[in-house]
């Protein structure tokens, strides 16, 4: 089979390698969407100490089931499915907590290798965050379940009222994700950032307002501040930034990922006498992915404006490229 090998920063080869056996519990799956991300462009770009290099990379994909291990039930082959890369053991201390998505072994297990033609299936996978695909959901559609998933646990996260008006930092496919399952809820929502074709794109998915990042938002809510601020672009100085369009009493949720050992360093001030709440974020539960498997199924959800190119596995190597100078949100890599 071919599969698509991030060699070391900036170069990709398509190899080609036996197609993987399967073990007790686990199904080989025959890809047939699969989804660029913000993860997979930190690797591109200078490393991910998640994704070894030389190796295969991807993790947001969708597919139909060709072989079935011995043990699994639910599934059988010819199956379509959607489904995310991570499950919790069920068995650590942070499991017997009901806290899945912090798992010790979580990241340790995950799969990579979605810029393939096949890809194996763990067994805890496919117990817990495996599904079937419906016949009216594209390919392409059921491969954001990943993503979508951890958008759900970052809205749990926040509990937003009704009457809450939220502001989120990013238009890249994280800000722009929130913002339609926020709007499906009925939460006014605004949408910074720097890039104006996002920037348009952000408001024809439903934004109240947009704004760059020389304007102030805050003056949509006459200078009161926000109830949340969702920070999703992972960098260190939006990260310190956030808290000032926050109302006293409100949340900055600190969604975008920053490189381990990175310090930040807030207003104390602000912090307490504001009593404003930091709350970091991570990942997903199986049951935030069964509600995000709801939220495809159920339309409300303009996944395919995300898309903004196709490419072939040959092609990866274009795709990186255009992601790498800020051009589009998401790329099809058809397999």
């Amino acid at each position: 089979m071919k599969s698509a090998y991030l060699i070391c920063p900036n170069k990709i080869e398509v190899v080609e390698k036996p197609v993987p056996t399967i073990n007790e519990g686990e199904v080989l799956v025959r890809i047939k969407a699969a989804l660029t991300c913000g993860t997979d462009l930190k690797a591109y770009l200078r490393g991910h100490p998640l994704i070894p290099m030389p190796g295969p990379f991807g993790h947001e994909f969708s597919g139909v089931i060709e072989d079935v291990g011995k043990g699994v039930n639910g599934f059988k082959t010819g199956d379509a499915v959607m489904l995310v890369h991570t499950a919790p053991c069920g068995d650590c201390v942070y499991c017997k907590r009901g806290l899945f998505n912090l798992c010790d072994t979580l990241t340790k297990e995950m799969m990579l290798g979605a810029f393939a033609e096949y890809i194996v299936v763990k067994e805890r996978v496919v117990r817990q965050n495996m599904f079937h695909k419906p016949e009216n959901i594209d390919f392409e559609e059921a491969a954001f379940l990943e993503p979508l998933s951890c958008i759900v646990h970052g809205v749990k996260a926040l509990n937003p009222k009704k009457e809450d008006r939220i502001l989120i930092i990013g238009t890249g496919p994280v800000g722009l994700l929130f913002l339609q399952v926020l709007k499906s809820m009925g939460i006014s929502v605004v949408v910074m950032g720097r890039n104006k074709n996002k920037l348009a794109l952000a408001e024809s998915l439903g934004a109240d307002k947009v704004y760059n990042y020389q304007e102030n938002p805050v003056d949509f809510t006459d200078g009161f501040g926000f109830d949340s601020v969702i920070e999703c672009t992972g960098q260190k100085e939006i990260w310190v930034k956030s808290v000032n369009y926050v109302r006293k009493g409100g949340m900055s949720l600190l969604f975008g990922g920053l490189k381990t050992g990175t310090e930040v360093c807030y207003d104390a001030g602000r912090l307490h006498y504001g009593e404003i709440t930091l709350k970091g974020v991570f990942h997903y539960t199986p049951e935030d992915v069964k509600d995000a498997v709801n939220l495809i199924k159920s339309g409300k959800l303009k996944l395919k404006e995300l898309i903004s190119g196709k490419f072939s596995l040959s092609e990866i190597s274009q795709a990186f490229e255009k992601l790498s100078r800020g051009e589009g949100i998401k790329y099809l890599i058809e397999i």
